[in-house]
């Protein structure tokens, strides 16, 4: 049972309110265009899931069918355990995702928005699960059931959802001790220098209290990455961290240091190169958040489109298992191409409009070879497209020049 599948309306349902306790307070904590990156990026992740969640766990059966030491009981005690040792192989990944680079672009995706609430929870790498699940694979050979690691692990990662908000300022002094809550987690996402790589706890804070990765929350958190990605485009924001490391190996450099520069710290170069690029303090008037505007009826199509493609999405992934191999393909390629035509609209990209329109036709083409004899929907589908491409030709003239960024 995918648990997180499963939570996707209550996300949506505290995402809601949330909102409407921004728009009572005028806080500003939402901006319609990063709340559509974030949840497209989480969109991405479920999407590349339907095809790497099983390859990922058959690792983890395979050592605890062959090389378990031990036959660990099912009980209540085995649980806590297994959770305690869930959290402390998430902490050792989450700290080597912040500091090996070849592991940071696995992790970057989830840190890249420059806000702070409930939307930012579901941001996350398409990439991240073939890393991190190597860490775990000791819970394999002690002994854990695979089906009750991925509860246990399910669980752990649902846990992490509500503290991503601005709206909880601290939690009770014992709590905050003991568990990670939102005051530590917005240290976490924050680029200040004294916050950067700290507080990399799952549900536990202990472990950063052990091993030196503490930080209180002081000083207001400026939130993002030191290199912003700067684009809403879902697909973009897995590989930008990559393509740095890509310039940054065909630097003139020794074969050695090209391997180090894969495993060493964020920001490393070999000191004939400068060495490291250490990440600059930061003062208010240095601040520049990345936004764009498109005119309110833009803003209204996007919404449509999206409310849409979150409807799809949501129908695919409660029911993946009902549809074959290339009818998951079809369906996954369509939303990836929204998600990343929604990107560039709010770009203002000419490819966008383009895009758009492709992906009209895609969507009837795909529709009738899923459901060749449904009438009614191929019917719907055709009216939805022909109202979109009207509605979207409106503003045609906005993409003939690529906006900078």
């Amino acid at each position: 049972m995918d648990y997180i599948v499963l939570s996707i309306p209550i996300f949506f349902i505290l995402i809601g309110v949330e909102v409407l306790i921004a728009k009572l307070k005028a806080s500003g904590w939402y901006r319609f265009n990063d709340a559509i990156s974030n949840i497209s990026c989480g969109i991405a992740s479920q999407i590349t899931g339907v095809f790497s969640k099983t390859i990922l766990i058959v690792g983890y059966i395979y050592l605890y069918d062959h090389f378990r030491l031990f036959q660990i009981p099912n009980n209540v005690w085995s649980w806590i355990i297994l959770f305690i040792g869930v959290d402390f192989f998430y902490y050792w990944f989450h700290r080597f995702a912040h500091e090996i680079s070849i592991f940071w672009g696995t992790h970057i995706v989830h840190h890249q928005s420059e806000e702070y609430n409930l939307s930012v929870a579901l941001r996350q790498s398409s990439f991240q699960g073939f890393i991190s699940m190597f860490f775990y694979l000791p819970l394999a050979i002690l002994g854990f059931n695979p089906i009750a690691f991925v509860t246990v692990n399910a669980f752990q990662t649902l846990y992490q959802f509500w503290i991503h908000t601005k709206a909880i300022n601290k939690m009770p002094s014992w709590f905050e001790f003991i568990f990670n809550t939102p005051s530590h987690h917005r240290v976490h996402h924050g680029r200040n220098p004294k916050y950067i790589d700290k507080n990399h706890g799952g549900t536990l804070i202990i472990f950063d209290r052990m091993f030196g990765t503490f930080q209180e929350e002081e000083e207001e958190v400026v939130y993002g990455v030191t290199k912003p990605l700067s684009s809403w485009n879902p697909v973009w924001a897995n590989f930008d961290w990559y393509a740095d490391m890509w310039q940054d190996l065909h630097k003139e450099m020794l074969w050695s240091d090209r391997i180090k520069l894969l495993f060493k710290k964020p920001g490393w170069l070999p000191a004939y190169l400068g060495g490291y690029r250490s990440p600059k303090e930061l003062e208010k008037k240095e601040v520049h958040v990345y936004d764009t505007t498109i005119p309110l009826g833009l803003n209204y199509y996007i919404l449509f489109q999206y409310l849409v493609i979150l409807g799809i999405t949501s129908l695919f992934l409660f029911n993946v298992k009902e549809f074959s191999r290339i009818e998951q393909i079809i369906i996954s390629v369509f939303i990836i191409l929204t998600i990343v035509s929604i990107g560039g609209i709010f770009e203002k990209r000419r490819w966008a409009y383009f895009l758009e329109i492709l992906r009209f036709l895609l969507f009837i083409f795909g529709l009738y070879l899923i459901v060749p004899f449904q009438l009614i929907l191929i019917s719907l589908s055709i009216s939805l497209s022909l109202i979109s491409i009207v509605w979207i030709y409106q503003y045609k003239t906005l993409f003939h020049f690529k906006q900078q960024t």
